[in-house]
C-alpha cells in the first residue's frame, strides 16, 4: 500500500491538525480501522480521496483502478455502524463519488473478507432488525403483490427511458459485438422460443409476464397460445394494450393471478426471471407449480439470476441493498438450491443449460447508459437526484456482480419424462 497525503507527505495520512477538525473523534477512529483493513486489498487499485489528504491502496498495476472522493466524513461511521447496505445509502445521499462506479464494486466483490468483515462489528447489531424487515415481506400470496407493486409499478415512463422498445426487462443475449439492445433482446426471445420448440399447436403457459414481450413474440412468430400470467397491475395494464394493437387477442390469454392460483395443463412453461421474487422458502412451491402444469410430455424453459452456490446460505441470511431497496421479499437462488428443489418436488430433468451471465453484465451496460442520455426526462418525470443515485447504483451493484462471476443468469430446460423432443 502507497499513502500520500494533501501535502506531498508519503506515509502519514493525519499531519494537518487543522483538518482533523472537520472530523469527529468517533469519524477518525473508524477511518483509521476501515483505512487498516484496506491494507489487504487485493487484485485492483483504489485510490481514496478524504478531508484529511489522499491513499492508496492495492496493486497500482492492476487493471482494475478506481478512484473514490469521500465528500461527508460521516461516510466513516455509516460503513462502520451500517456495512455495505449503508454504503450503498450514503452514496445515494450524496456522500462520496467515484470515477467508475461499477469498477468500485468490483473491487469489493473481488475482496470479499474484506467486505464480509465491513459487515461484521456493528452492524451485526441491526442485521437482525433488517432480516425481520425482509422476513415481513416474505413472498405470500398476500404479500408477493405488495412485493411486485414496490418496483414494477415504478410506472411504464421510467422503464421506458432505459429499456428496449420490446421492453424487456431482463438479460438479453448478444448475438455478436455489434447487436444493439433491441436485436439482442429479439434475439434472446427467438432462442427460448427455438429451445422450446415451439409449434402453432401449443398452448404455452408464462409465469412472470413482463410487459408481454415473450407472450406477443412468440404468439406472432411461431402462431402458439400464450397464457401469460401476472401480479403487477401496471404491467398488467400495458400488456393488455399491447396484446390489442398487436391483435393478438385470440392468441393471448392475460391472467391477473398469483402464479399458486393458475390452473390447466400446457404443452410448454416458460419463466424469465420471475424466480428471483419467489423467494427460497418457496422455491419447492414454484417447482411443484411448474410441474403440475405441464403435461406428461412438456417441455419447461427457466431464466434464473443465480448466486454462486458457495455464497448460497451466507446470502440467505444476510439482507443486501438489492433486498432493501429495489426488490423486497426477493432472493437469489444458487443452481444447487434449484436442482434440490427439481429433483425434490418434480419429476422434471435437466436437457439444457446455457450460461449467459456476461450478456446481463452487458444488458445492463447498455441499461445504464441509455438512463443517462434520457435523464432529462427522468427528471421530468418527478424522480429526484437521490432516485437517480439508487438506479445508478442497483445498476453498477448487478453489473458488477455479472463481471466478477459471483452472480450469473442460466437458461435451464427441463423436460417431463414422456417428452420427446430433440435435446435444445
Amino acid at each position: 500500500m502507497n499513502h500520500s497525503d494533501t501535502t506531498g507527505q508519503v506515509g502519514n495520512l493525519s499531519t494537518n491538525e487543522n483538518t482533523h477538525q472537520q472530523l469527529s473523534a468517533a469519524q477518525l477512529g473508524f477511518r483509521k480501522g476501515i483505512i487498516k483493513l484496506l491494507e489487504n486489498l487485493k487484485g485492483a487499485h483504489l485510490v481514496i480521496t478524504d478531508p484529511l489528504g489522499t491513499a492508496s491502496f492495492g496493486d497500482p498495476d492492476s487493471e482494475l483502478h478506481v478512484s473514490l472522493q469521500i465528500l461527508d466524513a460521516s461516510t466513516y461511521t455509516d460503513l462502520a455502524a451500517g456495512g455495505a447496505v449503508a454504503a450503498a445509502e450514503s452514496y445515494i445521499q450524496g456522500k462520496w463519488i467515484t470515477s467508475d462506479l461499477t469498477g468500485f464494486l468490483r473491487v469489493f466483490v473481488r475482496n470479499r473478507k474484506i467486505m464480509l468483515t465491513l459487515d461484521g462489528g456493528l452492524t451485526n447489531l441491526i442485521k437482525p432488525l433488517r432480516r425481520l424487515l425482509h422476513w415481513t415481506r416474505r413472498n405470500s400470496i398476500k404479500t408477493s403483490k405488495k412485493n411486485i407493486l414496490a418496483h414494477y409499478d415504478l410506472g411504464e415512463d421510467l422503464f421506458k427511458t432505459f429499456l428496449d422498445p420490446t421492453l424487456t426487462y431482463s438479460s438479453t443475449i448478444y448475438e455478436n459485438s455489434n447487436s444493439t439492445l433491441e436485436e439482442s433482446a429479439l434475439y434472446k426471445l427467438e432462442l427460448i422460443c427455438q429451445k422450446l420448440q415451439l409449434t402453432p399447436d401449443d398452448h404455452v403457459v408464462e409465469i412472470g409476464t413482463g410487459w408481454g414481450g415473450f407472450a406477443i413474440y412468440a404468439a406472432k412468430n411461431y402462431g402458439c397460445r400464450v397464457t401469460t400470467t401476472t401480479i403487477s397491475s401496471n404491467q398488467h395494464a400495458v400488456t393488455a394494450r399491447l396484446i390489442r394493437e398487436a391483435g393478438l387477442e385470440d392468441k393471448i390469454t392475460l391472467l391477473d393471478k398469483d402464479y399458486r392460483l393458475v390452473e390447466g395443463k400446457y404443452d410448454k412453461l416458460v419463466s424469465v426471471e420471475m424466480i428471483e421474487a419467489v423467494g427460497l422458502a418457496y422455491l419447492n412451491t414454484f417447482f411443484g407449480k411448474c410441474s403440475n402444469l405441464l403435461k406428461p410430455d412438456g417441455r419447461m424453459l427457466l431464466q434464473s439470476i443465480t448466486i454462486a452456490d458457495r455464497h448460497h446460505e451466507r446470502a440467505a441470511r444476510s439482507v443486501d441493498f438489492i433486498q432493501k431497496y429495489i426488490f423486497p421479499g426477493g432472493a437469489l437462488p444458487s443452481m444447487g438450491a434449484i436442482m434440490n428443489s427439481v429433483s425434490g418436488e418434480t419429476d422434471l430433468q435437466v436437457t439444457g443449460l446455457h450460461d449467459i451471465g456476461l450478456h446481463y453484465a452487458h444488458t445492463l451496460k447498455d441499461w445504464r447508459g441509455r438512463f443517462f442520455e434520457q435523464l432529462p426526462q427522468v427528471r421530468r418525470l418527478g424522480y429526484p437526484d437521490e432516485f437517480i443515485r439508487m438506479w445508478d447504483y442497483y445498476l453498477c451493484y448487478c453489473e458488477s456482480g455479472f463481471l466478477e462471476r459471483s452472480i450469473s443468469t442460466m437458461q435451464l430446460v427441463f423436460d417431463k419424462p414422456e417428452c420427446r423432443l430433440s435435446l435444445p
